[in-house]
């Protein structure tokens, strides 16, 4: 993707993350759940294509501002990290003031899709613009930066709901908590990855914090997130398809505890991204469901 754009844009696109879908797509679907099960729920019928489209641009674009806003604070820190050096701010590519204008586009862009929906949902979508900016400051502080993760991430749960119902009902809160306990996990799991330069520059992560407990973690958080989604569908009135694919899910999330590696990055990695698969069979459970 990133080598068929034109050579003044891949900076951009590099700082956006373009060539790493999952973050967009980790994003996307608790808005995908609680739109598809909104719609049964509210209206019998499945999703309006129009609001799936509005959403997938969105999460797009606020994951990308997500990257940008991360990536400036931390311009100092990815430069000593092997991994991180040549990122484009950090490798002076792309300057923090056009990092900054860059930025300021892709939230007008964002706040374009917003309007297309109700008040509310418009002004709680402008609410998790401090979740945004104050998330990648965290691991500074707390050995939890996953918790404000789970937080911000999932957020799309609740703005979903909102713009088919016009407020937040219980199904999407339990869904929301849902998401909180699965980012919980996934993202434990992937920082296992960067453990050692996090604490070669001083930054936290649950990671870090749980070590050799992560494995025991991650089933117990997953066992959690599996019972809230269970919740929500029962709350909103789903059949069998839903909870038969919810039981899909918790069959990968049994896959990816049983088989992780926390000394092995690829391992890790695999795990990580496999959620996306996850996050699908849900996503077909509240859409067919």
């Amino acid at each position: 993707m990133i080598r068929l754009a034109p050579a003044v844009a891949r900076p951009y696109m590099r700082l956006i993350r373009a060539d790493r879908p999952i973050g967009t797509w980790l994003l996307l679907l608790p808005c995908l759940w609680s739109v598809a099960m909104a719609s049964q729920a509210v209206t019998g019928s499945t999703p309006d294509p129009w609001f799936v489209l509005l959403f997938g641009i969105g999460a797009f674009v606020m994951r990308g501002a997500g990257c940008v806003v991360n990536d400036l604070w931390d311009r100092d820190i990815d430069g000593k990290v092997a991994r991180t050096a040549d990122r484009p701010i950090a490798s002076g590519e792309v300057s923090v003031r056009s990092a900054l204008v860059f930025l300021g586009c892709l939230l007008l862009v964002g706040l374009v899709i917003l309007l297309q929906f109700n008040g509310t949902t418009v002004a709680m979508g402008v609410a998790s613009l401090g979740l945004v900016a104050v998330y990648p400051l965290m691991k500074r502080v707390t050995y939890w930066p996953q918790a404000f993760l789970g937080i911000t991430f999932n957020w799309g749960a609740l703005l979903a709901w909102c713009a088919v119902e016009g407020s937040v009902g219980w199904p999407a809160i339990l869904m929301y908590a849902g998401g909180f306990f699965w980012t919980l996990g996934y993202d434990t799991i992937y920082g296992h990855q960067d453990k050692e330069d996090d604490i070669l520059v001083g930054v936290k992560s649950s990671s870090i914090k749980l070590g050799r407990n992560t494995r025991p973690f991650a089933l117990l958080v997953y066992t959690v997130t599996v019972a809230f989604l269970a919740f929500s569908g029962s709350a909103a009135g789903m059949g069998w398809f839903y909870f038969l694919m919810l039981a899909a899910a918790a069959a990968q999330f049994a896959w990816q505890v049983g088989t992780l590696d926390i000394d092995e990055p690829k391992n890790c990695l695999e795990r990580f991204k496999s959620n996306r698969d996850a996050g699908l069979m849900i996503f077909l459970g509240a859409l067919l469901g």
